[in-house]
């Protein structure tokens, strides 16, 4: 079996590597931390130059082209370089489901300004409840002439603040069984009645709250199916974990090499702290978890480009990459010691996002329920 990366992503990775070593130190991530957008203009136009927002889409919109596991590749240096801005909501949250399943005229619309930069776009699911099942969808759309009205509140909504287009999820028919009558649409995140709270969060990540008055959408700016977005929506949760688990690898990967970095640099009793058995049995165990999360990660990805079921991969890769990326973070808490909590050492961005994404969509325990129904339980 060949898990090796092909010549084309090996490039993609040292392009996205040595781009973000240069464009991303963590003095931006910290200045970002901060922003109010929470994301560098410039940044995200030199992103778009790369071809970036358009990898994963057909040239006719102005794409590249290439696979979910090409983004993949992506997103574990954006996850390793703590990369801040919409990049996971514009592609993966707004992108990937308009080219899914978006009449033509909406991929004509939509995607070529993704590709090129102009658009910021982000997915409004998760409601006050905090689940990811179609009961939870209470928000409402009621039809009134040539329009639908969206009444309600959305939580944990990321970069909504800054977003121009919002792919709203809501409910179109109370009678109907839960996952059939769910509908999703496109709605100019200006739009009068639309309302925004950015919310304090461990990670300094911009999630809002949104607040939905008597919105009013045209129909036209149905995304799919009336009645019949609940399966989209379960597939752009099954992308949207797989990416987050991409970035926790890439996280990973560099809390590794910066806690192996440290023991052979710092001594005691004058000796590296690398050379006591204990040190080099936390740092296999680490390497351990790297590399348990990058295949499962990676076996999920890679079924996702093919276009295969892939429910089952992608569940057991959230739920041990989430767990694993705090059992990486505590052991390299225990090597750093004293340093490794302060505000001036990097840990403390590892620290945060581990703990934010092992919860996005969806913790540990959710996807072990996954696991454990696919095994016929």
């Amino acid at each position: 079996m060949d898990l090796s990366l092909s010549e084309e992503e090996e490039m993609l990775k040292k392009t996205a590597r040595d781009f973000l070593t240069d464009k991303c130190p963590k003095t931006l991530v910290k200045e970002m931390e901060e922003d109010e957008k929470g994301y560098s203009p410039q940044l995200w136009q030199e992103m778009a130059e790369l071809g970036w927002m358009g990898l994963a889409f057909p040239e006719k919109y102005g794409g590249i082209e290439m696979g979910f596991l090409d983004l993949s590749v992506l997103f574990e240096e954006m996850g390793r370089a703590c990369l801040p801005g919409p990049f996971f909501s514009t592609v993966v949250l707004g992108g990937l489901p308009i080219l899914d399943i978006g009449s033509e005229e909406q991929k004509q619309e939509y995607l070529p300004q993704i590709a090129d930069g102009k658009a910021i776009l982000t997915l409004a699911l998760t409601e006050p409840s905090g689940r990811y099942d179609a009961a939870a969808i209470e928000v409402k759309a009621v039809a009134d002439g040539d329009d639908y009205v969206i009444s309600g509140t959305k939580l944990f909504v990321s970069d909504a603040h800054i977003a121009d287009y919002l792919l709203c999820v809501a409910r179109t028919n109370e009678q109907a069984k839960p996952e059939e009558g769910v509908t999703i649409f496109i709605v100019d995140a200006k739009s009068p009645g639309i309302g925004y709270t950015v919310l304090k969060t461990i990670a300094c990540d911009k999630l809002c709250e949104v607040v939905f008055d008597q919105v009013r959408v045209p129909k036209q700016s149905i995304l799919g199916q009336l009645n019949q977005g609940w399966r989209e929506v379960q597939k752009i949760i099954e992308r949207a974990a797989v990416a987050k688990c991409s970035e926790m690898v890439g996280g990973m990967q560099q809390v590794l090499e910066m806690t192996v970095d440290y023991a052979k640099e710092r001594k005691q009793y004058d000796r590296p702290i690398g050379s006591f058995q204990v040190i080099q049995h936390y740092c296999a165990h680490m390497a351990m978890d790297v590399d348990g999360a990058r295949f499962c990660t990676y076996q999920a990805a890679w079924g996702l480009s093919e276009g295969l079921p892939c429910t089952r991969e992608m569940a057991i890769a959230k739920a041990w990459a989430g767990d694993a990326y705090r059992r990486v973070l505590a052991l390299a808490h225990q090597i750093h010691g004293a340093i490794g909590v302060t505000m001036d050492h990097d840990l403390h961005f590892y620290t945060a996002r581990a703990q934010a994404a092992a919860a996005t969509f969806g913790d540990a325990d959710f996807y072990r329920e996954i696991v454990a129904r696919e095994a016929g339980l």
